[in-house]
C-alpha cells in the first residue's frame, strides 16, 4: 500500500460532515475518520455541522470533543451548529466557510460512506495536478431497491441533460478545492450537482470508485418522492446555468 502521506494535498484538508439526528451513528463515524487521518502528517481537521438535530447529536459531539482533549493525538474536531434545519447543501456551505484548509472532503453523517476511502481521493488529487473535484462513485449501492432504482433513473436523466460525465453524482464522498467550492453558485440541493457546476467553471473532475455501506442505525431523512419533485426544479435551474455559461475552455491570454 502506498504511503498515505505521499497522497495527501500538501497544504492540508478539512473533512466536512453535515448531520441531522445522527446521535446513533456520529461517534462511530468520527472514530473511523480519526483512525484514517491520525497517521497522516498533513494538517487536517473535522468540521461537523449539526443541522438542527432534535436528538442527542449535539451532546454526543460535545462529549467526544471533551474526551479528546488531553489525548496524545486528539481528533481535531470543530462543531458548527445551525440555528435551525437549513438542509444538506447549506450545512456543507456553512462547514466549508468554517474550514481552515484548502481542500475539503465531504461525506454523509449516516456512516454509509466509508472513511477508509478518503486516502483514495487524496491519492487521486496528488496524481492529477490541477484537478478541482474528485468525486466518489459507489461501486455497489447498499440502499433499498426502490431507492436504487429511483437514483438510477435520476442519474440517467441528469447525465443526458447536463452531460456531466458522472454516473453517480449523489455519492456524498468527495474531495474539492475550497476556493472552487466557494466560487460555485449557491442554491438549495446544489451538492447533488457538484460535478456539473465544477465543469461549468472549467474545473477538472476525476472519478474514483468507493465503498458503500448499509445504514446500521436510524433512517434516511429524504423521501424518494420528495427528491423527485425538487429534483425537477433543480435540474431545470442547473440546465439554465449551463446554457448561460460563457467561460472559455482555454484561459484568455494577457499581453
Amino acid at each position: 500500500m502506498a504511503d498515505p502521506d505521499s497522497a495527501a494535498p500538501l497544504h492540508g484538508f478539512s473533512v466536512v460532515i453535515p448531520v441531522k439526528d445522527e446521535a446513533a451513528n456520529i461517534r462511530r463515524l468520527l472514530e473511523e475518520i480519526h483512525a484514517v487521518i491520525a497517521p497522516l502528517s498533513t494538517a487536517c481537521e473535522v468540521v461537523v455541522v449539526d443541522d438542527g438535530s432534535s436528538d442527542q447529536t449535539l451532546a454526543v459531539l460535545r462529549a467526544l470533543r471533551d474526551e479528546q482533549r488531553g489525548q496524545a493525538r486528539p481528533l481535531p474536531l470543530v462543531i458548527v451548529r445551525n440555528p435551525h434545519n437549513l438542509g444538506q447543501s447549506t450545512s456543507i456551505l456553512m462547514g466549508v466557510r468554517q474550514a481552515r484548509w484548502p481542500w475539503i472532503v465531504t461525506l454523509d453523517g449516516d456512516g454509509q460512506n466509508d472513511p477508509a476511502d478518503i486516502p483514495k481521493l487524496l491519492q487521486c488529487a496528488a496524481a492529477n495536478p490541477g484537478v478541482a473535484l474528485v468525486a466518489g462513485q459507489r461501486t455497489q449501492r447498499r440502499d433499498s431497491w426502490n431507492k436504487r432504482i429511483a437514483s438510477r433513473i435520476a442519474n440517467r436523466i441528469r447525465g443526458a441533460l447536463l452531460q456531466d460525465g458522472t454516473p453517480d453524482t449523489g455519492c456524498g464522498l468527495k474531495l474539492i478545492r475550497r476556493d472552487v467550492f466557494l466560487a460555485l453558485p449557491y442554491f438549495n440541493h446544489m451538492h447533488r450537482y457538484l460535478p456539473a457546476l465544477v465543469r461549468r467553471q472549467r474545473g477538472r473532475v476525476q472519478l474514483v470508485g468507493v465503498n458503500h455501506r448499509h445504514r446500521t442505525e436510524g433512517r434516511s431523512k429524504y423521501g424518494t418522492l420528495d427528491r423527485a419533485w425538487v429534483g425537477i426544479w433543480d435540474l431545470l435551474g442547473v440546465m439554465w446555468l449551463m446554457r448561460r455559461n460563457r467561460l472559455p475552455v482555454d484561459a484568455p491570454s494577457v499581453e
